[in-house]
């Protein structure tokens, strides 16, 4: 074995700690193995609080671990022995420039295996093993090789900082209280230490404790999302199933109408045939009578013509043409009517079931609650545009920017007629249904109703709680005027004192069952929140009361849109 060799093992089989060639060798859960008596010994000296380290990697245990010897390493290591192998030679200890070095080393320095806090020196395996044999040095503190060993030295008195002083929460020397920190409250730097420790090991617990906390939470995630998957896609297989079931019986009617249509097509058509080559027939007969006729009209024999004029058959009855309708092309119209009929029908159905469907969907909610947001950025996260509908607005109600405001005049805006229009009262609704978290703002003057319903609610009506916002069961509305603001619902209304301001933040947590009515300006101050359930879908609104009363739609920057 090349002398690069040996030195490569002799390295690879010796203790980090006593530099020698390993003794009853043991290796710890990190891999790096030692001195049985070696890393028992180093454990014992830097016992802090059940926590364990390995002197070469640093690597942290706790428990402390339970060690074996390593019978391969040990049977190894012998053999090595008896080829000659010894201790790792002292140049492979030299400190390197970024090593902490042997103080004690006279010439080239070893690297220090351990620094000592009362001493405030580094010793090289060599130069430590007094802390190890000598009664008064076995009470010293050791600890892995520190470069900053000085920074306990007090830089006025020259001294070993042993000393805390909480008033200015520093290290300090026994002499610092006589001058600079006199008066002070000062301690042990032991004792500081000690209760900083119980107060870190507090802070450790609860860290901790959070730690089990929130991998308990990722579990149960873990479990839902799974949960989700398994439901989404049963919900999945069972729709396109039903889907399926649903295409199949109107490709069964679908067919059933084409037999049936084509069934009676033949049914007519053999009729119209029959008829046909009746009247054809006919026809014959008629053209060979004339033939005759014309024969014996064309006899210049008197004698002749009056002896077989007597002689000439009667006609046949003629089929009447009166009998025979003809419908150009409108024989199936009615069955044409009747399917669209058909199709209208299942359209209207297939509206009304999907908006339902589409509920039902946005109450999934596959995350944990989130907290009503704390800031206009937080709300902001759920802004969605909102524009008004047409086809809703009363007929004094002027839409303009997009349809995102409404303004009252004093001449009607429309003459046309919708069965969505409100009549008795001067309202509109958003074109959007909305569902999940929307946020929204509305900027109004003078006097108006910013407030959300069901799609369902009255168009008209004289008394005000057929159609009002805030006097049903179907809206809740917040008044606004200079003079203060009220809520209202199911024609209760309660007064909300508030700071004033032209601006009106909307946030609903639909599936939560929240919605709340903030003051923007500045700051958003909470004027009024409702928690209920809502069982449909909502929709926008406002209400303005007189001429020159307008509310706005803020033309928000995208966030989360709502479910149109």
């Amino acid at each position: 074995m090349d002398q690069k060799g040996d030195e490569l093992d002799r390295e690879t089989f010796s203790c980090a700690i006593c530099l020698d060639l390993l003794k009853d060798p043991v290796t710890i859960p990190c891999g790096h193995s030692y001195c049985m008596k070696c890393i028992k010994t180093d454990w014992d000296q830097r016992d802090q609080r059940g926590i364990y380290s390995c002197p070469q990697c640093r690597e942290t245990f706790t428990p402390r671990p339970v060690l074996k010897k390593n019978t391969m390493l040990a049977a190894l290591v012998e053999q090595l022995k008896k080829t000659g192998l010894q201790a790792a030679p002292v140049d492979l200890c030299y400190a390197g420039p970024e090593d902490v070095a042997c103080d004690f080393c006279s010439g080239k320095k070893r690297k220090a295996t351990k620094s000592c806090l009362v001493c405030l020196t580094s010793f090289c395996q060599k130069h430590l093993q007094p802390h190890y044999d000598v009664a008064p040095l076995k009470k010293h503190k050791l600890m892995e090789p520190s470069k900053n060993l000085q920074e306990n030295i007090c830089s006025r008195h020259d001294e070993v900082m042993k000393m805390f002083c909480r008033t200015d929460q520093k290290c300090i020397c026994y002499l610092c209280p006589v001058d600079e920190h006199k008066g002070h409250d000062t301690v042990s730097a032991a004792a500081e230490r000690t209760e900083r420790q119980r107060e870190l090991e507090v802070r450790r617990e609860n860290i901790q404790q959070r730690i089990q906390d929130r991998e308990k939470d990722v579990k149960l995630l873990q479990q839902e999302l799974e949960a989700i998957k398994h439901s989404a896609d049963k919900t999945v297989e069972d729709s396109e199933k039903i889907f399926t079931q649903l295409i199949r019986l109107i490709q069964k009617r679908s067919s059933d109408v084409k037999q049936q249509i084509r069934s009676q097509q033949e049914t007519e058509g053999s009729r119209v045939k029959e008829l046909q080559e009746k009247l054809e027939q006919e026809i014959t007969e008629l053209k060979r009578k004339d033939a005759e006729l014309k024969q014996l009209s064309d006899t210049e024999d008197h004698n002749q013509f009056l002896h077989n004029y007597p002689s000439l058959s009667a006609l046949s009855e003629s089929t009447h043409s009166s009998s025979i309708k003809i419908r150009p092309l409108s024989y199936f119209e009615d069955v044409t009517a009747a399917v669209s009929e058909l199709r209208d029908q299942l359209q209207d159905i297939l509206r009304d079931t999907w908006t339902n469907i589409s509920l039902r969907l946005t109450e999934v909610d596959v995350s944990l609650s989130e907290p009503e947001p704390k800031s206009r950025a937080g709300f902001l996260r759920y802004s969605c545009e909102i524009t008004l509908d047409p086809n809703t607005a009363h007929r004094k109600l002027l839409l303009s920017e997009g349809n995102r405001k409404v303004t009252f005049m004093d001449q009607p805006q429309s003459d046309s007629s919708h069965p969505d229009r409100f009549t008795g009262c001067p309202q509109v609704l958003s074109r959007e249904s909305l569902t999940g978290r929307c946020y929204w703002e509305v900027e109004w003057r003078k006097g108006v109703i910013v407030a959300v319903a069901y799609k369902n609610i009255s168009r008209a009506g004289g008394a005000r709680n057929e159609c009002g916002f805030g006097d049903n069961d179907k809206s809740w509305a917040l008044y606004c005027s200079k003079n203060g603001c009220q809520f209202g619902h199911n024609r209760i209304w309660t007064s909300i004192s508030g700071p004033g301001s032209s601006r009106v933040g909307v946030y609903l947590d639909h599936r939560a069952g929240i919605l709340s009515f903030y003051s923007v300006s500045e700051t958003m101050t909470l004027l009024h929140r409702v928690q209920t359930t809502f069982t449909q879908p909502l929709h926008a609104g406002v209400w303005v009361f007189n001429f020159g009363d307008s509310a706005e739609f803020d033309k928000m920057k995208k966030g989360k849109n709502p479910q149109k």
